[in-house]
């Protein structure tokens, strides 16, 4: 049986992040992946989608050329180009993701990982993808398997009529009309993308508004934005039944005013995701998860001693972000570097619709149910130089504060590329920074980021530009 020091099961954001971090901390280290390097966030998420967004963005800027003062004839969107570019994006991401293995000294074993207990040690048994199986041990295991789509029990996922982020990600053509249930980042960002492209989209969801976790102006003004789009939003509405015995697909809605009927080409089943913690052997170590989710403590170890699990499969936000800050801070646990723990109070939160929406600490409705006292400051890019400029004058910066101590409590953003300013403010938070820190920076001119401080002055009635 070869032992290594650090054996890795999922070579995802967390996984390979955890990998070359215990390679470079001088650890002998594997990696086993029964996919492609880079998990499903590189290759079937994250990633991806922004190369399609990219491409449908892209295609929106032709077709309304004549608002920024050119016209484009015969603009057409190739669906089968589009995905081809985002399918090479990918795989590049993929291979550079091999790269790093191969600089830092990672073995790589291609195959399906499973745990066992060998005589009160861990060890892992290997299917491996090219056939026969083989053993490894380790001093140390981390589990960073990750998740896939969740399904409604009454329309489980087939990549036909019903489809999941993966198969949503490679069209071979494009319906004529989608019904994406579910409003989250991955719900949002797909429904965008079909629409931009000519598909009639509808977006049902359980709760009173769409992005549910965002802040209550950011969910509205995206909503307005879907709905000049032409994207249509069911909120308190609920999926109770779909049916697809017929040519397309017919979804019956609970609704406020009572039930109503939906037929769409296909359905985008967007609800969320489940962890990949069945069928690993953890039950062999003892191991009981929590609603499918494994118990850490505070070094993100089991309670089999030397297992520890990070990312989706724990009861963290199942972001691959913090899926990379629990692999280092793991890593560095294992080796003794006694690293400072993940804050999860700045845990920044990112949608890549057009607009953008991302926030970062509190937002009203959490201080509120939190009983945190806050002030608030906010400015729009009605008022921004550069986002008139642009033609990108939707959303708004909003900011809130202790009202005692001044220091920054959270952020949500509506507008273009707010995702590429958040970390100013997850900055300003690690750093204890308040609005008036904010406000004594020179930002520079004209930028769509002088909104943070015009939004953090306007906490204080000072803005200049409103």
């Amino acid at each position: 049986m070869e032992r290594f020091d650090v054996i890795v099961i999922g070579a995802g954001p967390g996984g390979y992040v955890a990998a070359i971090r215990s390679a470079q901390l001088g650890m002998k280290c594997a990696v086993i992946e029964r996919e492609s390097l880079g998990g499903i966030c590189l290759n079937w998420g994250c990633i991806p989608t922004k190369a399609l967004l990219k491409s449908a963005e892209s295609y929106l800027t032709a077709i309304h050329g004549t608002e920024y003062g050119f016209s484009a004839e015969n603009v057409g969107a190739d669906i089968q180009a589009i995905v081809s570019r985002s399918r090479g994006v990918a795989s590049t991401m993929s291979k550079g993701i091999e790269y790093l293995f191969k600089k830092n000294g990672v073995t790589v074993i291609k195959g399906e990982a499973r745990l066992r207990n060998d005589g009160g040690h861990a060890v892992v048994d290997v299917a491996l993808a090219e056939g026969g199986s083989a053993e490894y041990g380790a001093e140390h295991i981390i589990v960073a398997t990750g998740a896939r789509a969740a399904s409604l029990p009454f329309a489980p996922i087939d990549g036909k009529k019903i489809l999941g982020y993966r198969h949503a990600l490679v069209p071979e053509t494009l319906p004529s009309s989608m019904a994406v249930i579910g409003s989250g980042a991955i719900g949002s960002e797909l429904a965008f993308f079909y629409a931009s492209l000519g598909v009639d989209v509808t977006i049902i969801e359980f709760l009173d508004r769409i992005l549910p976790l965002e802040d209550d102006e950011a969910s509205a003004q995206l909503s307005r934005s879907f709905r000049k789009r032409g994207i249509k939003v069911m909120v308190s509405s609920a999926v109770k039944s779909v049916d697809t015995s017929g040519d397309g697909v017919v979804l019956k809605i609970d609704t406020k005013k009572g039930e109503t009927e939906l037929r769409a080409d296909v359905v985008l089943s967007a609800v969320g995701v489940v962890p990949n913690t069945d069928n690993i052997g953890l039950d062999s170590l003892g191991i009981e998860c929590v609603k499918g989710r494994i118990p850490v403590d505070g070094h993100y170890e089991t309670s089999f001693k030397g297992v520890y699990a990070i990312g989706d499969v724990i009861a963290t936000p199942a972001l691959a972000h913090v899926a990379s800050a629990e692999a280092i801070n793991c890593v560095e646990n294992i080796a003794g570097l006694a690293p400072a723990p993940v804050d999860y109070g700045i845990i920044p939160s990112c949608t890549y619709t057009c607009p953008q929406v991302a926030s970062v600490g509190l937002n009203e409705r959490t201080a509120k149910a939190k009983e945190i006292a806050y002030k608030v400051g906010k400015f729009p890019f009605t008022a921004s130089g550069k986002a008139t400029a642009s033609g990108e004058r939707e959303g708004f910066v909003k900011i809130l504060a202790d009202p005692e101590t001044d220091r920054v409590l959270g952020a949500s953003m509506v507008g273009e590329n707010v995702t590429e300013m958040l970390s100013v403010i997850s900055l300003a938070m690690k750093m204890n920074a308040t609005c008036k820190d904010i406000m004594s920076v020179i930002f520079p001119h004209p930028t769509m980021s002088e909104a943070i401080m015009e939004a953090a002055s306007a906490v204080h009635g000072e803005a200049v530009h409103i």
